[in-house]
C-alpha cells in the first residue's frame, strides 16, 4: 500500500565545491572540484519519499529562471506532483553554497530566493491537497507562518504532521503542539532546547518532548537515530558505510520516515528504514542524485535479517 505525502518546503540549486578541509573564518582554500546539483530540503525530501514508493505532492516556489526550470524537470521525472509548485517572476530560485571536505563533512549557506515567498495564502489555496495526504512533511527553509498554517490544516484534518526543524530557529508552543513527529539533529536539538551541544541526546529528546510534539527523533549520524515518545527512548542503529558526501543524508532519512508512516508503518519501523536510507545517501555525491530507491534499501534490510 502506497501512502500520500504532501511536502511543503524549499527547492534550491546546490553549488558544491570539494576541498581538502572546510575553511575557517578569513581563510582562502583551493578547491578540488565544482558541480551543481538540484536540491533544497523540500525537494530532496519529496524525491526521497517518492523513491520509497509514496505518492508525493510538493508545495513551494521556484524562480522564472534556468534553475527553476531544471528543478521542475527533475522533480517531474521522479513522479512528484507539481500542481502546487508556483513560479515567482522577478525572483531567483533558491541556491545553496556547499563546501565538502575530504571526510564528507559539509558546510552550507542557503539563499532562500523564491522559497521565501511561500505564504499562508499559498497554503490555504492547497488546503485540499494537505487534507488528502496521510502525512504532511515540512522543514524550515520557507517562512514559518506558512509552516504553521499548514500544520494547523493537517492537524485539524487528523493527518500526521512531521517537521524537520532545519535550519534551527525558535518555534512557537502552538506549532510544537501540532506536531506528531519532530526530527532534528543534535545541534538543532541543542538550539531548540537552549542547552549545550554536548548534552546527552536522551536529555535533549526528553526536553523536546516536554515542548509538545508527540514524538521526537534525533539523528545521530553514523550512530543512527534516537527515538523518543511517551513510551521512552530507544536508539536505532544504522549500517556502516564509507561516507563521501553527507549532503542529503538527513533528507533521505526524513523523506523515508514520512513515506513509511504514510503506509501506516510503526514509527520504529520507519526510523529503521530511514537510517538505512540516510546511510546509503551518504555514499554518493549530491543531494537528489544520492537518494536511494526502495529496492536498494530493501536489499540491505533483507540482508540484515538473514
Amino acid at each position: 500500500m502506497t501512502g500520500r505525502v504532501c511536502v511543503i518546503g524549499s527547492a534550491n540549486m546546490d553549488m558544491v565545491v570539494r576541498a581538502p578541509s572546510l575553511p575557517t573564518p578569513g581563510e582562502t582554500l583551493l578547491g578540488e572540484s565544482y558541480q551543481t546539483f538540484p536540491g533544497g530540503k523540500g525537494a530532496n525530501q519529496a524525491v526521497a519519499a517518492a523513491r520509497m514508493g509514496a505518492r508525493v505532492t510538493m508545495v513551494g516556489r521556484v524562480g522564472a529562471d534556468a534553475s527553476g526550470t531544471e528543478l521542475r524537470k527533475v522533480l517531474g521525472r521522479e513522479g512528484v506532483d507539481l500542481t502546487a509548485m508556483r513560479t515567482a517572476a522577478g525572483v531567483s530560485t533558491g541556491v545553496a553554497l556547499i563546501t565538502i571536505d575530504a571526510q564528507g563533512e559539509n558546510t552550507i549557506v542557503a539563499v532562500g530566493g523564491a522559497n521565501l515567498l511561500v505564504s499562508p495564502e499559498d497554503i490555504q489555496g492547497v488546503a485540499g491537497l494537505i487534507r488528502s495526504a496521510e502525512v504532511l512533511l515540512m522543514q524550515l527553509e520557507v517562512p514559518l507562518d506558512a509552516v504553521e498554517a499548514a500544520a494547523r490544516l493537517a492537524h485539524g484534518a487528523g493527518r500526521r504532521v512531521i517537521l524537520n526543524a532545519a535550519p534551527a530557529r525558535p518555534l512557537s508552543d502552538a506549532l510544537l503542539g501540532l506536531l506528531d513527529v519532530l526530527i532534528v539533529n543534535e545541534a538543532e536539538a541543542a538550539s531548540l532546547t537552549k542547552r549545550p551541544i554536548d548534552t546527552p541526546p536522551e536529555q535533549l529528546a526528553k526536553a523536546l518532548l516536554a515542548l509538545g510534539p508527540g514524538a521526537v527523533i534525533i539523528t545521530l549520524g553514523k550512530l543512527g537515530a534516537l527515538v523518543a515518545d511517551a513510551s521512552g527512548c530507544n536508539t536505532v542503529p544504522t549500517i556502516p558505510v564509507t561516507a563521501s558526501d553527507t549532503v542529503g543524508a538527513g533528507d533521505a532519512f526524513c523523506g523515508t520516515v514520512a513515506a513509511m508512516l504514510a503506509e501506516d508503518k510503526t514509527l520504529a519501523h520507519a526510523v529503521r528504514v530511514g537510517c538505512v536510507a540516510g546511510a546509503l545517501a551518504a555514499t554518493k555525491p549530491g543531494a537528489i542524485p544520492s537518494l536511494p530507491t526502495r529496492a536498494a534499501v530493501g536489499e540491505i534490510l533483507a540482508a540484515k535479517t538473514h
